[in-house]
């Protein structure tokens, strides 16, 4: 790395890295660090009768010298904690360079760090460690973004949630409650699996990489398969493998793993998503209800004490039961149309005088999911199981047993948004090859979202499939929802980002084009001048003396270039 594009920290950081070198300590060793205790382990079971010895390790976040003695603050993966260092105990021989060179010049925060020694309380009443032997882990080039007060202002906060997103390494390090977060969102799924598991049902794997698209409604990701020279697709959803599944004679399997939609990025929405899939045999929707409920409930004592979590300032109850309103109903209450028995035509028009974006494009079933997005989603905060769709809306789903052009579908709704969708699966073979059929005639008249015929499944299906019911739960929304967070980027540890935005320069051919030497460039761009276009204007002995001021800082080996070669670049780039 060129030293001009380092900040003066990270060089004296390089500096002292290899001065470590020179001294024979090496700043990455290789050998075990035997840790015993964890810092709120040691806090929580300090006796002050009780003298015991430990060796903790972790990241040097604060340091205090005062002389001969010094504190330290050391944060390991569990919290943090205080360490008392002295130069006569760290050194009790006459060589006092690990504390006069290596503690005190030499290391900076950021570093890992080992200590050995005794648990005791300060006069000030803060359990600590009285350091016996101190050992250099890890050496940090780059320093953290400590946050520091002054006059009650706070500086160098690690706020911007671009930069937390894109470097969630600094994000947790020094954000307070970041970290527990992502510990909440391990209650959620460890939860999840041992209530799944304790009912009796096998945890399975199914393709990421398909030849069909199916089991849901979204555009997908495409790659190439190069041993087959086949075009594949990200799944989009694990469901029609687990059905296969259930027709090959597993009572309940279940899958939690990444799907990809290559659809918008937003507050609510990641392309790469995680979703758990539940399938049961000889159950219905009916059942699902209530057995989704029980679990959220469960997750939401697990992971917050209670069944009750504050969101977005509302107090939302996870305790069962919830409300069951079927979709039409729901539409109908908010809008005062009656969907029931109407033409495609009629429902597009009804859309398009409360002024809604709908073309011909769309068929009756996505016309009412846009009617119930716009007017109806966002107002149910309390858990809602919106059920009976209409059978354009559910390809997948069993016709209603009692309501002719219905299905036995629910989706649950929390805060505003969709967190579950679940069937009576359809098992019906020639059904289902019929729904497919008019998911192509939507593909036909542009629905890029519309299903693909997968004959395969259709094969699975007349073989035979008991009556079934299932579910798919988004993971990351449930984990917002039990954390109280409002951005899917906050419960997740790598969101999908934009690429970075980088300034743009003129290239080292560029500039050779104007008479700049190649090793002159990075001088350039130090002082300012990324681009050609900005020397325009310069006056050669000025832009010589900043250039200077830059190889002079940096202690570059370089010539400065004469007043009228530079007159010259300045004027090759008026040109």
């Amino acid at each position: 790395m060129n030293v001009l594009e380092l900040s003066e920290q990270e060089i004296g950081r390089r500096q002292s890295l290899q001065e470590l070198r020179n001294m024979g300590i090496d700043p990455y060793p290789a050998a075990e660090y035997p840790t015993n205790a964890f810092s709120t382990d040691i806090k929580e079971e300090f006796k002050d009768d009780e003298e015991r010895e430990v060796v903790i390790a972790g990241r040097m976040m604060s340091r205090r010298v005062m002389g001969k003695a010094s504190f330290v603050e050391i944060q390991d993966s569990k919290g943090r904690i205080q360490v008392y260092i002295t130069r006569d105990d760290i050194c009790p021989g006459e060589n006092k360079d690990l504390y006069n060179n290596v503690f005190k010049r030499l290391l900076d925060i950021g570093d890992f760090i080992g200590v050995k020694g005794k648990v005791f309380r300060t006069q000030t009443g803060e359990i600590s460690v009285h350091a016996a032997e101190l050992t250099l882990l890890s050496k940090s080039l780059k320093p953290l973004p400590i946050v520091k007060y002054k006059d009650g202002v706070a500086y160098d906060k690690f706020d911007d949630p671009e930069l937390r997103y894109r470097q969630r390494y600094v994000d947790l390090v020094v954000n307070d409650g970041v970290k527990d977060t992502f510990l909440q969102r391990a209650t959620v799924l460890r939860t999840l699996r041992r209530v799944l598991d304790e009912a009796g049902y096998t945890e399975v794997e199914t393709p990421t990489l398909q030849m069909i698209a199916g089991g849901a409604s979204a555009r997908p990701f495409i790659t190439h398969f190069n041993a087959l020279d086949q075009d594949m697709y990200m799944r989009i959803a694990t469901e029609l493998y687990l059905k296969r599944l259930i027709v090959g004679g597993f009572e309940g399997v279940y899958e939690i793993g990444k799907n990809f939609r290559n659809e918008g990025m937003d507050r609510n929405h990641n392309p790469e998503f995680t979703c758990m899939e539940l399938y049961v045999q000889y159950k219905d929707y009916n059942w699902m209800m209530s057995f989704t409920e029980k679990l959220l409930e469960t997750i939401c004592i697990a992971v917050n004490g209670k069944p009750e979590r504050e969101i977005d300032g509302n107090i939302v109850s996870f305790k069962a039961p919830y409300r069951r309103l079927p979709i039409l109903e729901a539409i109908e209450e908010k809008t005062g149309f009656d969907c029931n028995g109407k033409s495609e035509e009629e429902i597009r028009d009804f859309c398009k005088s409360k002024g809604m974006d709908v073309d011909e494009t769309m068929g009756k079933g996505k016309l009412i999911d846009e009617l119930f997005g716009e007017f109806c989603e966002g107002t149910f905060i309390q858990p809602t199981f919106i059920t009976d769709y209409p059978v354009e809306m559910s390809p997948l789903t069993k016709m209603h047993r009692s309501k002719p052009g219905l299905t036995e579908r629910f989706e649950l709704m929390v805060n505003g948004k969709e967190l579950a969708n679940a069937y009576s699966e359809l098992n019906d073979p020639i059904d289902q090859e019929e729904r497919f059929v008019e998911q192509m005639r939507l593909a036909d008249k542009g629905d890029d979202e519309a299903m693909i015929i997968d004959q395969d499944f259709l094969r699975a299906l007349q073989y035979g499939m008991p009556p079934t019911s299932g579910i798919g739960i988004g993971i990351d929304r449930l984990v917002m929802l039990m954390t109280g967070k409002t951005f899917i980027q906050e419960v997740l540890f790598f969101p999908q980002m934009k690429p970075e935005k980088k300034m743009p320069q003129s290239s080292v051919a560029e500039w050779a084009e104007i008479g700049v030497g190649e090793d002159w460039v990075p001088v350039l761009r130090k002082a300012g001048f990324n681009l050609i276009s900005n020397i325009k204007d310069e006056k050669a002995q000025g832009l010589q003396q900043k250039i200077g001021d830059i190889v002079k800082k940096y202690k570059l080996e370089l010539q400065k270039p004469s007043v009228d070669d530079i007159a010259k670049w300045i004027e090759a780039a008026n040109k």
